[in-house]
Parts: C-alpha cells; structure tokens; sequence
C-alpha cells in the first residue's frame, strides 16, 4: 500500500497539471491558441496560461509564437510526441467501451483514390479472414494532410519518406512503363523507338498532388528528347485512363506495383521494354504517438504480397 501511496506522490509530484498537458496537445495537433481554445471550450487566455505554466515547470520553451500560427520546439515535439500517444490510447480505450465495442479493433487508414481502387481493396477480403473483427474506416485524401490534425491510424503515402508528422514505413518502390489491353497491342503492334512510340494514341491523365508522370516527364525522363505527342484521351484522374487503357482506348503510362494484379492477370501488357525506375516510392505513415499495431503489421505484408514484392 506504501509503494502504491508513493507512486502516485511520484506521478502528481511530475505532472503537476493534467490539463496544461491537455490544453497543450490541443494547441500542438491545432498549432493554433485560438482553435485549440474553441475546441476545448475555454478561452484563449486560459490555454496561454496553461502552456506558460508548463514552461516555466519544465525550464523550457515548448512554443514558438508565430503570426497566426504556432511552431513546436524540439523539446515541444518530443513533449507533444509522448503526450499525443497517451490521450491517444485513453481516448480509443474510453470510445471502445462506451459504444460497447472492447474486442473489436477499427482502422483508420486514409490513402489516395488510385491507391484505394488499384491496391488496398484487392486486399481487403484477405485482412478481413486474418482479422475478422477488424473495423476499417477508410478516408481519400488529395492531398498530403498533416497526422497532427487529423483522427487517422495510418495513411499511405508517395514521396520520400521524410515527414515531420510520423514514421514512415516502405512498401514497395515504383517504375512506370507504357502499358495498354492485349487487343491494341494485337493490332497496332509495339513501337520500334520512342519516337514511334509518341506517335500512338496516347492516354493523358492530369498530374495530381499524388505524384503522377506526365507523358511529358517520362519521355524526358528516359532520354526522348522534343518529342511531339499524340494524344488521344485525356482524364483527370489516372483510374479513369487505366480503364481507358483496358478497354483498348490506347496506350497509358502504368506503375507496375499499383497495377500488379492486371499485367499478371494479362487483363494489361507492357507496350516496350522501356521503364523509368522513381526515387521516390510507397510508404505506410502512422503518426507520431500512435502504435505500430498487429493489424497494421498484417496490413503492410499484405500489400506488399499483394504488389509483387517478396
């Protein structure tokens, strides 16, 4: 009962102030005095307040004050890290028992449109006999969002995997070739350079914040040099070209990983043997503060497996 006692001295003795820890968090994720006032309800004079009162303690600056906004120190971020993970684990814990789900795991996974549609769905009903009460919650996103901001377990994303919000794990990398249906392939046949290869019906997708190649980039990319092209279809997204593509529409640009499935189906052919590898590639995000959980480790095997990668 004294160690007990003594423990919990030793806890209140080091966290002083619950909810300068909360209020903290708050302005941290928001990166904002005034929204993270408006969400928890208090005044912005009384979050300042608070996170003085947890500076002062500490004998370090975990803020900087900038014109509408607000920027973690180093020691704010190692702070915010520990702090986010806790809440939180507290609050999933608090959201399972009170809708009387304890058992049962949900994720929260958000992922581009393409990704979506051409890789995580085929897998889905492989997760869900490996794990069959999971609770998955899919969110798409357009753009690159920050996990300090946003209710998310896990994203994927495309880049370099150097980001300030999480930990990024590969998945697999990416090279991008012409691909098109058996049938087109059949009748037009496949081009003798990259000229003749300009030449055919081309399937042009506008570029996105998910990192898609122009026609333009690849030809540049893999040595062509003021190649006119001929364009035969244009969509906005790429899923839209790649049907295009399997309907014998012409020719699209493919990335073999994301289309892993169609070209070992034969549903889509390789046009030419030429390919550009990128630098940059796939990787599974989890904000910081957030466990790398058993379901999130199955996930990432299975698209890996799934994408041609062993």
């Amino acid at each position: 009962m004294k160690v007990a006692m003594d423990g919990a001295k030793g806890y209140r003795r080091l966290i002083p102030s619950l909810t300068a820890l909360v209020e903290f968090e708050a302005v941290a994720r928001l990166r904002s005095f005034t929204n993270a006032a408006s969400e928890l309800g208090v005044t912005q004079a009384a979050v300042s307040r608070q996170i003085r009162l947890l500076e002062e303690l500490l004998g370090v600056r975990l803020l900087d004050r900038l014109h509408r906004t607000t920027a973690l120190t180093n020691e704010g971020e190692a702070l915010y890290a520990v702090v986010s993970e806790a809440m939180g684990k507290i609050a999933g814990v608090f959201d399972r028992l009170s809708a009387g789900i304890e058992g049962n795991d949900e994720l929260v996974l958000a992922t581009t449109a393409a990704f979506s549609h051409f890789r995580l769905m085929p897998s889905l009903a492989r997760l869900k006999r490996l794990q069959p009460n999971l609770r998955l919650r899919l969110t798409t996103t357009m753009f690159t969002a920050d996990l300090r901001r946003n209710e998310v377990d896990v994203e994927v994303r495309w880049g370099n995997g150097n980001w300030s919000d999480g930990t990024a794990h590969l998945l697999f990398d990416e090279q991008v070739f012409p691909v098109c249906s058996p049938a087109w392939k059949d009748e037009y046949g496949a081009p003798g350079s990259l000229e003749e290869l300009a030449n055919m019906t081309l399937i042009a997708y506008d570029p996105t914040s998910e990192g898609w190649l122009t026609w333009e980039e690849w030809f540049r990319a893999i040595g062509a040099h003021s190649t006119k092209l001929n364009y035969g279809i244009r969509t906005c997204l790429y899923t839209d070209a790649i049907q295009a593509a399997r309907l014998g529409q012409g020719v699209a640009l493919g990335w073999g990983r994301l289309l892993h499935e169609h070209l070992a189906s034969g549903e889509l052919v390789r046009l030419t043997d030429a390919s550009l590898p990128l630098r940059d590639a796939y990787y599974m995000v989890v904000p910081h503060g957030r466990a790398i959980t058993p379901t999130i480790k199955t996930l990432m095997e299975l698209l890996r497996t799934a994408a041609g990668v062993t």
